[in-house]
């Protein structure tokens, strides 16, 4: 691939590694150039292959590329694929499980981390509390045990923003996290956009229902919040492996 994606670019500047496969036909650009899905890359540490969890019951299984280009770490990505034939997968009572077969196309990583501690009345003064909008699009969802969030901040090269992600629950909402952002004092840099993911892993068990999930933040005009769907991710083999806590090595512009 010869440049960025074209809907990273301009505007949409994602902090990730990018992990490109094979895109050689300069007459695919069009098809190639824009993410087919958001998934969960998930390793399985027992045969050296992984699974992409397109949502919270589907899974697509690569056939092209059978090892993550990410190891054993656990990842949210977005993904560029095509659905092909594979072969017949039978369960143990010898019936043909229904799995979907891709080839991947290129995988970018989104940089993924676990949810921080809640410090209670210290919370401010450990993970900052700089404004940053969280922007309306597909890509901000909870699924599959995380909450990815696509943000819009100002960034200055040169300067790392953290994010975490914090559980806040109230008396009369248990499913509340609050989203903090140190910007350490990059405040006046150019307006960018960046996605990052945060699995929920201290949300008490949803028991297989759905609930809403509150999402609050710091916006440059005030306070806001936002409502997602939610439920406990369901554990698989593969969801057992390591989640990656530093990924993306390369940024374009500076996530922690």
């Amino acid at each position: 691939m010869k440049h960025l994606h074209s809907w990273l670019s301009g505007v949409v500047i994602v902090a990730t590694a990018l992990s490109f496969f094979a895109c050689d036909n300069d007459k695919e650009e069009d098809t190639l150039a824009y993410p087919s899905a958001l998934v969960t890359v998930k390793p399985n540490k027992t045969n050296n292959t992984y699974t992409l969890q397109l949502n919270d019951s589907v899974a697509l299984q690569p056939i092209n590329k059978t090892a993550s280009p990410f190891g054993d770490k656990e990842v949210r990505a977005l993904v560029n694929y095509n659905v092909v034939n594979g072969p017949d997968a039978k369960d143990g009572d010898g019936r043909v499980k229904d799995i979907t077969y891709v080839n991947v196309n290129w995988i970018d990583s989104i940089r993924t981390k676990y949810m921080a501690k809640n410090v209670g009345d210290n919370n401010v003064k450990t993970y900052g509390n700089d404004p940053l909008e969280v922007v309306n699009d597909w890509v901000s969802i909870a699924e599959d045990g995380y909450l990815t969030l696509r943000f819009r901040s100002r960034f200055s090269r040169g300067v790392t923003h953290t994010l975490n992600l914090v559980y806040t629950p109230t008396t009369d909402n248990l499913y509340k996290v609050t989203l903090y952002h140190d910007a350490k004092g990059d405040l006046f840099g150019r307006t960018m956009d960046g996605l990052i993911a945060f699995r929920l892993r201290d949300l008490p068990n949803t028991r297989g229902k759905y609930v809403w999930l509150t999402l609050e933040w710091e916006s440059y005009s005030g306070k806001k919040s936002a409502r997602f769907k939610y439920a406990t991710r369901k554990e698989t083999i593969a969801s057992k492996t390591n989640m990656a806590i530093l990924t993306a090595p390369v940024q374009v512009t500076n996530i922690n």
